[in-house]
């Protein structure tokens, strides 16, 4: 792996951490559907992060989630769980989004953004332990 995938993977995982700020932002505000769509944001700036290691990218949100299953969940480098956060942030944040009937509670919001930090957490833990020996990356 060379730096340049490394710096592409901290940059995304920034992305997702701006995407956690800013719903709890919008949930504190009752934003509850735009803080969905961010919570939704975090998980799949996480998942890209990871696949930019690989040099690894799709121009759709369901091979990212489909490839970083296939790879990552199911491999056991991630817990299962990770698998049912993925589908839920997307559900909930394509109901958000597309339904004009949907509502989302505050407590599910609160949910969705606590799942967000929890994959960040472990996607954050992966990337910089592969990223740790390249030179010029040291954090």
């Amino acid at each position: 792996m060379d730096k340049r995938r490394a710096d592409l993977a901290m940059y995304r995982l920034e992305t997702a951490k701006q995407c956690i700020i800013s719903a709890g932002t919008l949930a504190g505000i009752s934003d509850y559907k735009g803080a969905a769509n961010r919570s939704y944001y975090a998980v799949f700036h996480c998942m890209r992060s990871v696949l930019a290691l690989s040099s690894v990218d799709f121009s759709k949100h369901s091979a990212v989630g489909a490839y970083f299953r296939k790879e990552y969940i199911k491999t056991g480098i991630f817990d299962v769980t990770m698998s049912d956060i993925i589908s839920e942030a997307f559900d909930i944040r394509s109901d958000s989004d597309y339904n004009d009937y949907f509502v989302i509670s505050k407590k599910e919001v609160e949910e969705q953004i606590a799942n967000a930090r929890y994959f960040y957490e472990k996607v954050e833990m992966y990337v910089l332990t592969q990223i740790k020996n390249i030179p010029g990356t040291e954090k």
